[in-house]
């Protein structure tokens, strides 16, 4: 066994028997021991001359064994001493306590031979060089005023870590994105803050309206986001303006084994170390709660989205509707309704099988995405039917609209190569008469699709607006009928 005669040990015991007893023993065992009543004592000198090891109790009077140990972990001069908490039980809440305190051991008080095994481990491996650090004494009021500002910072710590897992309620990445963004920023100076997820593929960022483009880039950038990545935007004033800022900081945001996400932000100058602790802080809680808003994602998804073509399906379309026909009723503007039946899909899956007539519907699906505009809708709305909502647009831009759709379609060759499936479509268009309501165009869209039909298929066919004799020329200031249902 290595001399404990080369060991310097601090014992810190309030009551004066037990401490008097400890003292022999240690001394007998060769060690050199100084004992100290008063725990702000101990860790003075400690903190004045770092010992090989320090014995403290868990719980003592003003200071405890716990804040006596978060002390010395977090000052330069004693963070590698070990320190060796004891209690009257052995029991695991003491355990706990100590271990999260940063301790190198608990022991059980009377338990000498168990502490001296311990205390020979310890005292064996090597420590760094800490001798550049060692701390002048400050007494018993520095080491109170030390143990406060670190009680402190232990609950400006608890406090954050709890707002961030609250986010967790948010139910949503893009809401739980804009309510972090207004928490974050109060407790930190940055010119923006930006967040991407691996998978899903999200990117979202914070920032000044005044810095947008630089701001995005920088993000960009900082976060290797790729360039198709939608941006998530929220912008306020809560962001700083174009003043001078240091590098970004960048954190990884874990979940269990792997990588959820990361966090960046570019703090404001001067503000560089206390910016890099909290994303560090924040980095750390936020796996959990994007986890869950990924999850309420894709359950919202799942329910409003036909997995076939990727549109919404009935249910939700019809929610759009009645919050579309709000809003037009409430700013005056127009609003149509395309209702599209695929021509002879009947056929298709008799002869070429279900699988192909999957791969049809899946063909409309991708090609509505990319024909409508950003404020139209478009949906499965029940075999091979598809319907789409135009915001602002008469009937003329309807049967536009509808005929766009029609040769987009007509161009498609779906299938193996020679066997390529023409696809066409029956397409009626109606514009939303005064008072109407959901049920109504959509009744007016489906008569003009089915005289599409009759009248040779692959065509547009206009439900004519002034066909329709309006509900009530004096239509309610509500937007919503009184059986529930809106109108236009």
């Amino acid at each position: 066994m290595e001399d404990a005669r080369k060991h310097r040990l601090i014992l810190v015991d309030p009551q004066e028997t037990s401490r008097e007893v400890m003292v022999r023993r240690l001394q007998a065992l060769g060690y050199a021991a100084e004992a100290y009543a008063d725990p702000s004592a101990g860790a003075d000198a400690a903190l004045s001359s770092p010992p090989s090891a320090l014995i403290a109790d868990l719980w003592m009077p003003s200071v405890s064994g716990v804040q006596l140990c978060r002390l010395l972990r977090a000052e330069a001069a004693t963070a590698e001493v070990p320190i060796i908490l004891r209690g009257p039980l052995d029991d695991p809440r003491s355990r706990f306590w100590a271990e999260r305190a940063g301790a190198t051991a608990y022991v059980a008080r009377g338990r000498m031979a168990e502490l001296v095994r311990v205390l020979t481990k310890s005292v064996a491996t090597p420590r760094p060089d800490t001798e550049f650090f060692l701390q002048l004494s400050g007494g018993s009021l520095d080491i109170r005023e030390r143990i406060a500002r670190h009680l402190d910072q232990a609950l400006f710590d608890s406090v954050i870590a709890a707002e961030v897992r609250a986010l967790a309620s948010c139910g949503s990445f893009e809401r739980l994105f804009d309510v972090f963004s207004q928490f974050f920023s109060q407790v930190a100076s940055y010119r923006w803050m930006a967040m991407v997820m691996d998978s899903p593929a999200h990117f979202a960022i914070h920032h000044n309206p005044r810095d947008s483009v630089l701001a995005e880039a920088e993000a960009r950038q900082a976060l290797a986001v790729r360039a198709d990545l939608r941006t998530i935007r929220v912008e306020d004033e809560d962001a700083g303006t174009l003043v001078e800022s240091g590098e970004p900081i960048v954190r990884v945001i874990p979940f269990g084994v792997g990588q959820l996400g990361t966090l960046a932000l570019a703090p404001s100058a001067g503000r560089e170390a206390d910016a890099a602790a909290l994303a560090s802080l924040v980095a750390r809680e936020l796996g959990a709660p994007l986890r869950i808003a990924v999850l309420m994602d894709e359950s919202q998804r799942l329910a409003t989205v036909d997995p076939l073509t990727g549109l919404l399906n009935r249910r939700a379309f019809l929610e759009v509707m009645h919050t579309e026909l709000a809003h037009a009723r409430r700013y005056g503007s127009a609003f149509s309704l395309l209702l599209l039946d695929v021509d002879h899909f009947k056929v298709v899956n008799d002869t070429h099988g279900h699988a192909v007539g999957d791969q049809v519907l899946a063909a409309v699906g991708a090609m509505l995405h990319r024909e409508l505009r950003s404020p139209d809708t478009a949906a499965r709305w029940g075999g091979e039917e598809f319907v789409v909502a135009l915001r602002s647009t008469d009937e003329t831009g309807a049967v536009g609209a509808a005929d766009r759709i029609r040769s987009a379609l007509q161009a498609l060759e779906i299938g193996e190569p020679g066997k390529k499936i023409r696809v066409t479509a029956s397409i009626g268009a109606a514009q939303c008469a005064h008072g109407e309501s959901v049920e109504g165009l959509t009744e007016r869209a489906d008569q003009a699709m089915y005289r599409a039909k009759l009248g040779g298929r692959n065509r547009v066919e206009l439900a004519p607006l002034s066909a329709k004799v309006p509900v009530d020329q004096e239509a309610p200031v509500s937007a919503t009928a009184s059986n529930g249902s809106a109108v236009c």
